[in-house]
Parts: structure tokens; C-alpha cells; sequence
């Protein structure tokens, strides 16, 4: 739904204007100005934009722009309470009247909010999906509605509302309600995770079909995707932390509760600052973590999935998974949450043969009906293909989600040649990319290729062979002694030594082996039987390999060096580093500001970043500002903060 005519707050002169004297930004970015014209004229709009593209502004901008042209109250439909808080803080920071209705507000401080909603007194207000369903809400927007006083709706994190997304919640699909109660009220889905299969189920889902759809480059240039064989994971995770990022905030992740807690014991006793964050944890001790890592420096987060989706923190230098996650779709969104300002980052990642089994188990083992276990699988085999890439990783990544890297986002609709992100195809089979981005491990250090086709066919033999001689199956580790010629007491006491695999592939380490296995279990070669201790078994697709009519190209394993630093001292113990280059005297203004910002934000009960991002700190120590007008077009500085704050800045400033 487009207005009749085009309205005085859609100007693009007015819609700069909010941009730089309410957050302080000189320009738009990327399609940022194209999405905030169309909302803001009555635009119906599904916005997809990758982590720390500035999604917020999109729907912020225009509810700013469309109150003031005397349109109402912009509704926000947000899943997580901490997002809720810490943007109506953010802008409440820049001036703008926001709220929020959730479960942590007394009744007499929701019908405050309440009141002041129908006062007109409220720019935004955010709710969770469960409340603006509910017949209270209703009733509120009904008399908003009533009288023209809804202008828009936003509804955050929109892949929540799709089956094949990877954080699907019933309750998105109850905000049909929305266009089927107010249809003249534009809307607008935003998301930072959606390939073309969940993309086509948010339109439907929300009935936004004739929305215009902005794709933005799923690319983030500054992340530098690492994905390494695991070799005792733990270590490994210690080493590039110690290496790459003391100091550093950063998020962990791991499958389960009790790795959480493992991981973050032994991160501690190595002296890195290390919380732990899962669903089994009391919920103050949740939300007590969640502060610290908002609001503290160099936090690491080790934490199940349910630990990241809304947390704006900017400076998450890195993004690690110890566990394999169920899809690219939840990778990417989990390691777009590093880097959000822009700085260098980096996404890493341990795999293994172990992290494949747990995964095709828990798909077998699901209740779902074949199809859509067919689907996830094929979104596993995608993220297997990433993990087993020998060429560019952010090519690879780029491609399932439609995009080729260096040509920009892709079309608006799915890819030609069938159904999902990869026209049908299943995920081990999509052709090398070709491209270089000179940002990731293979690019940096293209690794050696050597052909497994051989070690597969010894393998797939060897499991035919155990189940004629004995009717019975075993797992891998048995499977890899008798291949090597390994005479252990297992393998012996079933007679296995009499193969006439026994040791035909003893030129075979067991690195390369399991390498083989997990391709195999990858592309469906080999099935793993849940329900007989993860024993190996041959399927219909182990005969084209036995006959040499499939090649299994796998990348060299390289081992990982095992000296390590000294041990850090705890929190704090590195040197602070600002995110440009400063000479000592502005390092040391950069300092005094981070100090003055932590006594700021404590005071405000809010994460430092929503005071002042490091960026905006790092500019003001660069120019050394002597007055009021030397502050003024440094970026993030609008016009709230500079009344608010000017003084201060040069006073600490002004001190050294």
C-alpha cells in the first residue's frame, strides 16, 4: 500500500535531517535511504540486511518521520525482553519517546505506558509477539486505529515466523492479525537470516506479498571466516584466543548445557574472562551474565543457542561454535554477531566426525514428517559443504543465499532451478565457487587437496564385509582399527583380523580416515543408526562410490601448533586497543573517555555502547576537541547527546 500522495515527512531532505540530528550518522548507508522513503510514505517493505547493517534505523527513521507528520505510534514487534530494553534506552539516549510492555513491568507501571499510548506521548513502543496478540492489546490499537494513530508496524526478527527457519516460534504466526484487523496500517518484516525458502514463507506467513522486497549483500567483509578440524577443541579454542584476541568480548558456542559449563570452567582456570550462559541457569544469573558481557570489557560468553538473538553489543570481536550449528542459516546469523561496528572480526569454527553424527541423529530422531526432515537435511549438507570447502568460504556462503560474492545482493526472489537456496540441489553438491575473498582461511592459506576416493571404498568394504561375516554393525573407531590394521582386543575377539579389509588401508592415519567417514555420513554413504550406539550401516548411495562412479576430494589436514602464551591475569589484563590508529596522546584520551563512558552507562543502568560506540570515542581522542564546535560532525554525536554530554567530553578531554 503506497500513499495517494507523497508526504512532506518522506522528503529525503527531512529523513537526513532525522538521521543526523537524532543519531548523529552523516549518511545512509547501503539501501538504508531507499527502505526509510518507501516505509515512510505507507509502504508495506521486507527488509533483509545482515547483521550490524543498521536494520533498527529503518523502522526507527520512519516512525520518527511518520509521527511527526502526525501519523501515530509505531509498533515494534520484538522476541526478547533484553533487545526491547536496550534500544528503548538507546533511544531515549538520542531523544526519542519510546517504550516498552513486557512481563518485567509492574501493573501500574504498564498502564502508565499504557495511558501515554493513547496520549499520544509515544514514538515507539515495542511488544513480543505473545502480548500484541492478546484481546487487551487488541483493544489498545483498536482505539488507536480508531483514530489514525497507528503508523506503522515493524516486526523484528521476521525468519521467526517460518518453519524452515532456523528459530522458528509459533507465536509469529498469530501477527496475521495485524493485516487482517488494520489493512491500511503499512508493515514492514526485518530480518538478518533468511535464505529464499524461509524469505518466501515470511511473505506468506505475514501476507506481505505485495511487499517490496529489500535484499541487501549478505556479505560482511570485515568478519574473517576460520572453520578447523577438531583436535581436541577445547585447546584449540584457548589457543586462538590467547593468539588473536586477549582481551577481546567474544561469544562461544557449544550444543550443550554441560559443555557450557565445562568449556567456561577451563577457559576461567586459563585466566580469560568467561561467563556462562544456557536456559538451565537461574534466570537472575542469566540476566546478571547478559549484563556483564553487555556492559563489561572483555567478557567471553560461552553459551548454548539461546544466548545471542537481539544483543546489539558492537565490539564482539569474535564469533566461536565448538559444536557444529544445524544449518547456515544459524551460523550465519550467530557469527554476524561479531564485528557489528564495522572493525575486523572473526567467525571460527571447529568441526568433526562426532558433530555430524549428533546431527543427522537429532534430524532421524525428530518427530517431523519426511519432508521436512528431507529439507533440514539438505540444509546440513550445505553447511557440510562449507565445513569441507577446499575454495573461498564467504563465496560459498554468499552462494546460498543466492548472492555471487563481488556482485552485489542478490534478486529478490529465489534462485532459478528449484526449490531452496541451492535450486534443488543437496549441499555436498554445489560446484566450487571459483571466487577469492582474501578473507578467510582457504584464501589466506589455500589448503592441499588430496583424493579419499580410495580410503571410502576401503571403508565402505570394510562395513560390508563386518555385517556379512557377523550380521552385526559397529561404529566408526572399530571400523577405522580394522581398516589400519589395528589388532585391538575388540577387534580381535570378533574374528575381524580374518577380513580381507584387515589392514588394507594401514597407509591411512586415522586423521584422514575420519575425514573420509564424515564426508561419507555427509553425503548420505554412509547411515549412522542412532539406535544402535551410532553403528555404521551402507545405503543405496554407497554403491556409486564402491564402483568409483563418485570422487571424494577432501583438504589436507594441517596440524595446529601447540605452544601457548602466558596466562592472562583475568579481566582487564590486556592493553586496551582503539579501533583506529592513535598516537599516544590520543590512546590516552581514547582511555580517559572508555572511563568516563563506563561511569556514564553504570549510572544509567545501560550497556556502554549505547552511550557512545568505541568508534565515536576513538574520533573525539583523534581530534582532541577544544570546544563545543570542534564536536560537532563527528559521527554517532546528534543533537540529545551533544546537549548531554558536550561538557563532559571536553572536560575529560580537556584534563590531559
Amino acid at each position: 500500500m503506497i500513499a495517494n500522495e507523497y508526504s512532506s515527512a518522506a522528503q529525503p531532505s527531512t529523513l537526513h535531517t532525522i538521521l543526523q540530528e537524532v543519531f548523529g550518522y552523516p549518511q545512509f548507508r547501503g539501501p538504508q535511504q531507499a527502505i526509510v522513503e518507501h516505509v515512510t510514505q505507507g509502504g508495506d517493505a521486507l527488509v533483509l540486511m545482515p547483521t550490524g547493517g543498521g536494520k533498527s534505523l529503518c523502522y526507527q527513521i520512519p516512525a520518527i518521520a511518520r509521527q511527526r507528520a502526525g501519523h501515530g505510534v509505531t509498533l515494534v514487534v520484538s522476541p526478547l525482553i533484553a533487545l526491547m530494553h536496550d534500544q528503548v534506552g538507546a533511544l531515549h539516549e538520542a531523544g526519542v519517546s519510546a517504550a516498552f510492555l513486557n512481563s518485567t513491568l509492574t501493573g501500574d507501571e504498564a498502564a502508565n505506558v499504557e495511558q501515554r499510548l493513547l496520549r499520544g506521548d509515544i514514538t515507539l513502543l515495542y511488544a513480543a509477539p505473545e502480548r500484541v496478540t492478546n484481546g487487551r492489546f487488541l483493544s489498545l490499537l483498536d482505539t488507536l486505529h480508531t483514530r489514525s494513530q497507528l503508523a506503522l508496524f515493524a516486526i523484528d526478527e521476521a525468519h521467526c515466523v517460518s518453519q524452515w527457519g532456523h528459530d522458528f516460534r509459533p507465536e509469529y504466526r498469530a501477527l496475521t492479525v495485524l493485516h487482517e484487523r488494520y489493512a491500511g496500517v503499512p508493515r514492514m518484516a526485518l530480518t538478518a537470516t533468511a535464505d529464499a525458502l524461509t524469505r518466501e514463507d515470511i511473505l506468506e506467513r505475514l501476507q506481505l506479498q505485495d511487499a517490496r522486497a529489500f535484499v541487501s549483500s549478505f556479505d560482511r567483509p570485515n568478519i574473517r571466516y576460520t572453520i578447523v578440524e577438531k583436535r581436541e577443541a577445547v585447546q584449540q579454542l584457548l589457543r586462538f584466543i590467547e593468539r588473536e584476541h586477549e582481551g577481546d568480548a567474544g561469544i562461544v558456542y557449544c550444543q550443550s548445557r554441560k559443555r557450557v559449563e565445562e568449556v567456561a570452567e577451563t577457559l576461567v582456570q586459563a585466566g580469560v574472562y568467561a561467563l556462562p550462559y544456557h536456559a538451565g541457569l537461574d534466570s537472575r544469573m542469566r540476566q546478571d551474565h547478559q549484563n556483564r558481557f553487555l556492559r563489561e570489557e572483555g567478557v567471553v560468553m560461552v553459551a548454548t543457542i539461546a544466548f545471542g538473538m537481539g544483543i546489539d553489543k558492537p565490539d564482539v570481536r569474535f564469533v566461536a561454535h565448538l559444536d557444529m550449528p544445524k544449518n547456515i542459516e544459524g551460523y550465519y546469523q550467530e557469527t554476524g554477531r561479531a564485528g557489528r561496528d564495522g572493525l575486523p572480526a572473526y567467525a571460527w569454527m571447529a568441526y568433526g566426525l562426532q558433530d555430524v553424527v549428533n546431527q543427522r541423529r537429532m534430524i532421524d530422531e525428530s518427530p517431523a514428517g519426511e519432508e521436512f526432515k528431507q529439507a533440514l537435511r539438505g540444509k546440513l549438507d550445505a553447511l557440510l559443504a562449507l565445513a569441507e570447502a577446499t575454495d573461498c568460504r564467504r563465496a560459498r556462503l554468499l552462494a546460498y543465499f543466492g548472492e555471487s560474492y563481488g556482485d552485489g545482493p542478490p534478486a529478490a526472489g529465489p534462485p532459478p532451478g528449484g526449490h531452496g537456496p541451492l535450486g534443488g540441489q543437496r549441499g555436498h553438491e554445489v560446484p566450487s565457487v571459483g571466487a577469492t575473498c582474501g578473507n578467510c582461511d582457504n584464501c589466506l592459506n589455500p589448503p592441499d587437496i588430496w583424493d579419499g576416493t580410495d580410503a571410502a571404498r576401503k571403508l565402505l568394504s570394510t562395513i560390508y564385509r563386518i555385517q556379512q561375516s557377523s550380521g552385526m554393525a559397529f561404529g566408526a573407531g572399530h571400523v577405522m582399527d580394522i581398516v589400519r590394521g589395528k589388532t585391538t582386543d575388540k577387534v580381535t575377539q570378533h574374528g575381524h583380523t580374518a577380513l580381507s579389509t584387515f589392514g588394507i588401508g594401514a597407509d591411512f592415519s586415522e586423521i584422514q580416515l575420519r575425514g573420509v567417514l564424515r564426508q561419507l555420513i555427509a553425503t548420505g554413504a554412509v547411515a549412522v543408526d542412532a539406535q544402535a550406539f551410532n553403528t555404521l550401516r551402507l545405503t543405496e548411495q554407497s554403491r556409486a562410490v564402491l564402483r568409483g562412479e563418485v570422487k571424494v576430494a577432501l583438504r589436507e589436514s594441517v596440524s595446529t601448533p601447540t605452544s601457548r602464551k602466558t596466562k592472562k591475569t583475568g579481566a582487564g589484563a590486556a592493553a586496551i586497543k582503539a579501533p583506529i590508529a592513535l598516537d599516544s596522546a590520543g590512546l590516552a584520551r581514547y582511555c580517559a573517555l572508555k572511563a568516563w563512558r563506563s561511569e556514564v552507562a553504570r549510572e544509567h543502568n545501560l550497556p556502554a555502547y549505547v552511550i557512545f560506540h568505541d568508534a565515536t570515542l576513538a574520533a573525539i581522542a583523534k581530534r582532541a576537541p577544544q570546544s563545543l564546535d570542534d564536536l560537532q560532525g563527528i559521527s554517532g554525536i546528534g543533537a540529545k547527546k551533544l546537549e548531554a554530554y558536550a561538557d563532559e567530553v571536553l572536560r575529560v578531554v580537556g584534563a590531559l
